[in-house]
């Protein structure tokens, strides 16, 4: 075969797309807002979740590794609106010099009662419209980190916002043919806030928009009353937290296990919820369960 010379063989070098590609060093709060960089960046993009698989945001603790991770990140993204507590210090103590990107931008959120203070819920991400926002904004934040590999970026960011909008039409739709008295779920905090506004399902819990939150005997007994009343006849854990309180409460109604839900962590690669879209149709699937 015929070599190139060795000054042309450089100039194709510089022109090949591949010599252009960038990848992107990127660090997300937490495992769900990791998926969505890593399905909207795909080969452009490393991604490193701070919290990992079954991890709690809300009491998560930073090391020193995940500082060493946001000293060297191209870019950061939080979700945002209280959900990590901890961001700000270890942005400080890493020297991260830019601006995290808030993934929720744009979404219109929600608020309740705690203790006499108005709160607002982080959770966005559980209503699958939320989704598309966060979605987008990944993929505005990538392209502006990476703008040589604009293109690709833009394709897939776009491809996967359309699946994301035909999970949310699947969910309104299935949730629809179900009574709306039947639209009732008891869990272990209030998490699912977007979702039960979105799909029209009751959401009853012990615990408030924090895992650190305790809840109190007066709580606990208000709703017990509640689900007996309702009859409300199964519950869920969830796998970032700890299920003790939610059973203890379903032991005294008489509600049975209705299977783990995935709010605010993924599961490990091989388990069921290993990445957004799956979490959302597992969390989808196992309530429908538990209705009909």
């Amino acid at each position: 075969m015929k070599k190139l010379p060795v000054s042309l063989a450089i100039g194709v070098m510089a022109i090949s797309p591949f010599s252009m590609a960038k990848t992107v060093n990127a660090v997300a709060s937490f495992t769900v807002l990791a998926d969505i960089v890593k399905q909207v960046g795909g080969d452009q993009v490393k991604v490193k979740s701070l919290v990992g698989p079954d991890g709690d945001p809300h009491t998560f603790e930073p090391t020193p590794q995940d500082s060493l991770a946001l000293s060297k990140a191209d870019v950061v993204f939080v979700s945002g609106l209280g959900l990590e507590g901890w961001m700000d210090r270890l942005v400080t103590a890493s020297g991260y010099k830019g601006q995290p990107v808030v993934a929720s931008r744009g979404v219109t959120t929600r608020s309740m009662e705690e203790e006499g203070k108005s709160i607002t819920d982080p959770h966005a991400w559980n209503s699958m419209q939320n989704g598309v926002i966060y979605a987008t904004n990944v993929m505005n934040a990538l392209i502006k980190a990476d703008p040589d590999d604009a293109a690709a970026i833009r394709q897939r960011g776009e491809n996967y916002i359309q699946q994301l909008k035909k999970l949310d039409s699947w969910a309104k739709k299935a949730f629809q043919a179900i009574p709306l008295e039947k639209r009732k779920v008891l869990t272990s905090h209030d998490a699912f806030g977007y979702f039960g506004q979105r799909y029209d399902v009751n959401f009853l819990a012990p615990v408030g928009f924090s895992t650190e939150a305790e809840a109190s005997a007066s709580d606990v007994g208000s709703l017990i009353d509640q689900l007996k009343q309702q009859h409300i006849n199964s519950y869920f854990i969830e796998n970032q937290t700890d299920p003790r309180l939610v059973k203890q409460i379903a032991s005294a109604t008489g509600a049975q296990p209705g299977g783990e839900l995935y709010p605010e962590a993924l599961s490990a690669a091989s388990g069921p919820a290993a990445t957004y879209e799956t979490a959302f149709k597992h969390n989808v699937n196992a309530m429908l369960g538990s209705m009909r």
